[in-house]
């Protein structure tokens, strides 16, 4: 199954991103959620704000659809600067950084998502930036080359990625301010799910918003989007109005299960138990029997997989978890690893 399919992919594809952006809330009393890093965040800009001086850099890494884009929106208005935002492979080309960093004004924020796919070369005339505000021009080849150094405006760095353990360790260090985005609970989805509703002007009673909220892997992204799904079966289907009944009807049609599991979620997990026993599995492997690449399984299935506690990631691979079998009804055997033909016969001898 190809990933733009999933309907419950937290990625967004083009044409969503206007839409999104109008659901996204704009000042931390209107976010729903990570109150820890709410909290520290707000002790930084005010003490950054009394000070007049920019914010430390700050990175955000975490399953995908979690808020790491809003949060730096969020950040540029309650700071009340501008934010230029950009993602890592845009930047190809010390010459592209070098644009977007000379153009930006004092204290301002630099966005720039999926950050550990920055080019390494770009990655390494950024250290000096985050450091010392300085941008390394190098004029001439050879022993007659020379080096200057270009003042550049006191800005933010915000970076956001959803594989923190690929960003190099140079990088990581120069962040003052690292938090992670954990997935949200049911009760602060619910919450969202209605403060959406009022915006997109849907009527959604309570039983509905639960069913939802229960349904949506714990991701924002993904509770907003299965609402509009279901806005779409409810107009077609019943009389506007969203309830428990309509998002059940709605989201079984769609293969989202009670627990948010979709086709390729469950996919995995029998993968695992029919062909390899329960486990463990390489990922590769694994990705190879489901004809997906593992980017996808490691990005969007895993974390919430093993959030659910339905998957185990071993050092020798994916292991299928008793709730997994319990979830998708397969018997769990006794053994779920038996010995194999060798070791049987060293028992005979």
């Amino acid at each position: 199954m190809e990933e733009e399919e999933r309907i419950v992919n937290p990625e967004l594809k083009s044409g969503e991103l206007e839409y999104e952006t109008g659901l996204r809330p704009t000042r931390f009393a209107e976010y729903v959620g990570q109150s820890k890093v709410v909290e520290n965040l707000k002790i930084f800009i005010t003490a950054a704000r009394e000070r007049a001086e920019p914010l430390d850099h700050v990175l955000f890494y975490g399953p995908p659809g979690l808020g790491k884009t809003t949060m730096a929106n969020i950040m540029s208005g309650e700071l009340e600067v501008n934010i230029k935002s950009t993602s890592g492979p845009a930047l190809e080309r010390p010459g592209d950084l070098a644009a977007i960093l000379t153009n930006l004004k004092d204290k301002d924020i630099f966005f720039i998502d999926e950050i550990h796919r920055l080019n390494r070369v770009v990655e390494e005339v950024l250290y000096p930036a985050m450091e010392d505000f300085k941008f390394d021009i190098v004029i001439g080849k050879g022993p007659s080359a020379r080096i200057i150094k270009l003042d550049l405006p006191r800005f933010t760095l915000i970076g956001a990625t959803t594989r923190a353990g690929l960003i190099t360790s140079p990088l990581r260090d120069r962040f003052g301010v690292v938090f992670r985005l954990d997935f949200y609970s049911d009760a602060d989805i619910e919450t969202i799910i209605k403060r959406s509703s009022r915006i997109l002007k849907v009527e959604v009673d309570g039983e509905g918003a639960c069913e939802l909220a229960r349904r949506s892997r714990g991701t924002p992204r993904v509770a907003n989007r299965l609402l509009r799904r279901v806005r779409d079966y409810a107009q077609v289907k019943a009389d506007g109005a969203v309830t428990g009944d309509i998002v059940r009807h709605a989201l079984d049609m769609l293969d989202v299960d009670t627990e948010g599991l979709d086709t390729l979620d469950r996919k995995l997990l029998t993968t695992i138990i029919e062909k390899f026993n329960g486990g463990p599995v390489g990922i590769e492997t694994l990705a190879a029997a489901l004809q997906d690449d593992k980017e996808t399984l490691e990005d969007v299935s895993e974390p919430f997989l093993l959030q659910k506690g339905s998957l185990d990631r071993t050092p020798r691979g994916r292991k299928a978890t008793p709730l997994a079998y319990r979830h998708l009804g397969i018997e769990l055997k006794n053994s779920e690893n038996p010995p194999s033909p060798a070791k049987e016969q060293q028992k005979l001898w």
